[in-house]
């Protein structure tokens, strides 16, 4: 396909949404994403953060930490979420060990490659972890980089990835299974629709119907680079059915991707 071909093809449609983009399910037997608030016991988010999203793509790709940032920024990207199994959570607890700098021992003696590690003889601590119990999302994503775009799409049609794909921290390793690359078609403008993906502010929006259920989280969307590391710099309601069944939508722009109705963020 040549290169304006291609452009064409993941252009922005001018509705507010692309053209065209990547379908893919990560899935793994545990997850975490850690709460920005603290709690004795480590909470995780329901539904991926768009940020972990981010991160993930990210990994595949091969780019670095805090390199990728503006490659997913607001307008340079479009990420759809849908939970495609009924989630679960439990309470695991875990003995870490300490990973500040102070509580690191170096393996090797000067002039010598350092490698440091926690000190294995200090007593560990025990915390409560919140975990994910299989958890699987679909993700839609378009990316304004073409040359991004493309070399995503190659990436996942091969099953490659340049880092470990992980749901949260490294040790909840993902799969990650591609459906390919699909029309992304208006089906709805301010008309009640069900919605299969989790639906980004538009919580005043949801039609509440008896045996649905339906709950809400916020959780960061976009961040930048800064000198000490990242900062977030905007948050997303997501409303979503825990049972990964459609909600009710009232009013909000809804599109079709692969038979199915999302919202992107």
């Amino acid at each position: 396909m040549g290169q304006e071909s291609l452009d064409e093809w993941v252009a922005d449609s001018g509705d507010g949404h692309p053209d065209r983009c990547l379908s893919f399910t990560v899935s793994g037997p545990w997850g975490h994403f850690r709460r920005v608030e603290g709690n004795v016991v480590k909470q995780t988010y329901r539904i991926i953060p768009r940020t972990t999203v981010a991160g993930l793509l990210a990994a595949v790709l091969g780019i670095e930490r805090d390199g990728y940032y503006d490659l997913f920024a607001s307008g340079s990207s479009a990420i759809a979420i849908e939970p495609v199994r009924a989630i679960r959570t439990l309470n695991m607890p875990m003995n870490t060990l300490s990973t500040a700098s102070g509580n690191l021992q170096s393996l090797n003696g000067p002039g010598k490659i350092s490698v440091k590690l926690p000190n294995p003889t200090a007593l560990r601590q025990q915390h409560n972890y919140e975990v994910l119990v299989e958890p699987a999302y679909r993700v839609d994503v378009w990316l304004a980089e073409t040359a991004r775009y493309r070399e995503l799409r190659e990436m996942l049609e091969s099953g490659k990835s340049h880092y470990v794909p992980s749901l949260g921290l490294s040790e909840h390793l993902a799969e990650i299974e591609y459906h390919g690359e699909f029309d992304v078609e208006t089906v709805s403008e301010n008309e009640r629709i069900e919605v299969d993906s989790a639906v980004p502010n538009a919580v005043d929006d949801v039609v509440l119907r008896a045996g649905t259920r339906c709950q809400v989280e916020e959780s960061p969307a976009f961040m930048r680079a800064d000198s000490g590391g990242r900062t977030t710099t905007e948050f997303t309601t997501y409303a979503y059915n825990p049972d990964a069944q459609p909600l009710v939508i009232d009013g909000i722009d809804t599109v079709a991707v692969d038979g199915r109705n999302v919202v992107f963020v």
